[in-house]
């Protein structure tokens, strides 16, 4: 698969580069080292990895990173230009995947901490399948190896970009044995209360109602009072459109 090289980088990117004289040296690592597919040691190292981090953000940019992790595939390769990886059920709050709904454009970083100490970038656009339609779309996708568990629904990743994330600050860690409760639903060996939010929620009732009763979202009074800020919420008519997701940076046309 042949890559043309076009204009790389968000218009924030190319800024701060240009401020910063870093222009030069960002083009060398567009032209080297970024790709608009997985080549085959790309599609070799997501296949060998055991956990993923995912950015999502709904239609006006307000931002969610999370955490899969499943055995080694469990993020299965489609080919050269599609990832897809199972959503199992979860506390309900379906954040990134109500982001996703919105605005189709994610981040995922997998990382690779014990072996090869590297990292690996892929950006893309997001779909949600259900179980039955991602499996009859995909008839090779694995069974599930936990007796009894079942994805409910599948993340469909179109990729845009992928790059490398550099070793240097990487820590080299050592996998330990540990039993993983995959899909319980017992409070103590999910975590329980371990920040101590649970106990901290009387502090609710003494705010005022009007900050309380603010937005029925998860960032509640204060989530609105950002967004009245952002330009589009101030008479701006470039109000990101949901089915389209956020404006597309420059990507390598292929």
């Amino acid at each position: 698969m042949t890559s043309i090289a076009v204009v790389q980088g968000s218009a924030g990117e190319r800024a701060l580069q240009a401020a910063h004289g870093t222009a030069e040296r960002a083009q060398r690592f567009y032209d080297q080292q970024v790709l608009d597919h997985l080549n085959e040691r790309m599609i070799t190292f997501v296949r060998a990895q055991e956990m993923v981090f995912v950015a999502t953000a709904d239609a006006h940019g307000e931002c969610d990173a999370t955490f899969r992790a499943g055995p080694a595939g469990f993020v299965h390769v489609v080919g050269p230009t599609r990832l897809m990886w199972p959503e199992y059920r979860g506390n309900g709050v379906l954040a990134s995947l109500g982001n996703i709904s919105e605005n189709a454009h994610v981040g995922l970083l997998f990382m690779d901490f014990v072996k090869d100490v590297i990292g690996l970038h892929v950006n893309g656009r997001a779909t949600v399948m259900e179980d039955a339609q991602a499996r009859a779309e995909c008839p090779e996708l694995p069974v599930d190896p936990v007796p009894g568990r079942r994805a409910e629904r599948w993340v469909v990743v179109d990729v845009m970009e992928a790059y490398i994330h550099c070793a240097k600050h990487i820590p080299r860690m050592v996998k330990a044995p540990r039993e993983r409760a995959w899909g319980t639903d017992d409070v103590r060996r999910k975590g329980g209360d371990f920040f101590g939010a649970a106990a901290s929620q009387p502090e609710r009732a003494e705010r005022p109602e009007k900050e309380q009763n603010g937005d029925n979202r998860r960032g509640g009074a204060g989530r609105w009072r950002r967004l009245l800020r952002l330009p589009w919420r101030r008479g701006r008519s470039d109000v990101p459109d949901p089915s389209a997701g956020a404006p597309a940076r420059g990507r390598r046309a292929g």
